[in-house]
């Protein structure tokens, strides 16, 4: 019998990680599958403890699930502190993980891209733009946060100022702040299919120096993107965020090496690229 994963978020048809775990699982040989769930917040309660009575081997949790995970399980140390969970392993009970921060910062290293001393725009504040600021204020950066709703902006970056600089603030100051920037992070939803017109920011408002990593990866190249390289920035996809962050999930869930290599082309093609 087939040990079960799954991803449970809403919207969730758009998700790769079926393809790219699923691919993992087929290339090592072992009896798993994995599946995406709708799942909404009201529901996720239910929808953990129902995973776990089947037997579940984890699932991961992405929009809107990753913050209100926290009010019904356990997490560790580094998901508390972020105050978000995109992984959840079962085999001790139901204990949450926070592996983007990790992700994000694997998919701009293999870029050539410097963390330690870069000041780094982060819009939205959700919980992926948490995991971001968290990791990368500990690696050194200035960390800026910019929201629609200033607000949690500044309240996240008071949170994070637990563990190096931060500061946030409202969406009118965006442009400002990109000018002074080294890397710009996308964190909101703004270009996801099928609004893949939306932008956060256009290629008047980008300068040549800077890094672009949009963590929307479908469509691969988003609109921000494309205004990026318009301006002579450096732009990075969001796919390899995707597959570091699934990769230590699978760690966490199974203790098992997973093919890197193999998960990337199976999201690749899963985007028919």
């Amino acid at each position: 019998m087939r040990t079960v994963f799954g991803v449970f978020g809403d919207p969730i048809a758009h998700s790769r990680s079926p393809d790219m775990h699923n691919a993992a699982f087929d290339k090592l040989g072992m009896e798993c599958t994995y599946h995406a769930f709708k799942v909404n917040p009201d529901n996720l309660k239910n929808a953990l403890l129902g995973a776990k009575a089947m037997g579940f081997g984890g699932v991961n949790l992405t929009v809107p699930l990753k913050q209100e995970a926290l009010k019904i399980i356990d997490a560790d140390p580094l998901a508390k502190g972020i105050g978000a969970i995109n992984t959840v392993d079962f085999k001790d009970g139901i204990t949450g993980y926070n592996t983007d921060g990790l992700g994000a910062k694997r998919a701009l290293e293999e870029n050539g891209v410097e963390i330690d001393g870069s000041n780094v725009l982060i819009v939205g504040a959700g919980g992926a733009a948490r995991a971001i600021a968290f990791q990368f204020a500990k690696d050194g950066a200035s960390i800026t946060i910019a929201n629609r709703t200033e607000n949690k902006a500044i309240d996240l970056a008071t949170d994070v100022s637990s563990v190096g600089f931060a500061r946030g603030c409202g969406l009118e100051h965006l442009k400002e702040f990109i000018d002074g920037s080294d890397i710009l992070v996308n964190c909101t939803t703004q270009g996801m299919h099928p609004k893949t017109e939306g932008t956060i920011a256009t290629a008047e408002d980008m300068h040549s120096g800077m890094t672009v990593f949009d963590i929307v990866y479908n469509p691969l190249e988003t609109r921000l993107l494309k205004e990026a390289k318009k301006a002579g920035a450096k732009a990075i996809t969001g796919e390899m965020m995707l597959v570091y962050q699934g990769a230590e999930a699978f760690r966490i869930w199974t203790g098992v090496e997973p093919p890197i290599d193999v998960m990337k082309k199976a999201v690749l093609e899963g985007l028919g690229i």
